[in-house]
């Protein structure tokens, strides 16, 4: 995972401040791509509407065709 042998990252103070720095960047960069949580609560009734792949909601009729598609399997 490393590309040097992990002995050798340490015999210099510059080396392991390096591989240091490398680790709090991916860090960072994976905290980072989170998503941000919304402070506003405007669409609110908008986010608990559950929708399909068109972004049409999603409707008790439709549940119910879908419950009996996969229990026709």
């Amino acid at each position: 995972m490393i590309p040097m042998k992990t002995s050798s990252i340490f015999k210099s103070r510059w080396m392991a401040l390096l591989w240091a720095a490398g680790i709090i960047w991916a860090a960072y960069d994976v905290a980072s791509g989170a998503p941000q949580a919304s402070t506003t609560n405007n669409s609110t009734n908008a986010a608990d509407q559950p929708t399909d792949a068109t972004g049409a909601p999603i409707t008790p009729s439709d549940e119910k065709k879908f419950e009996q598609a996969v229990n026709g399997l």
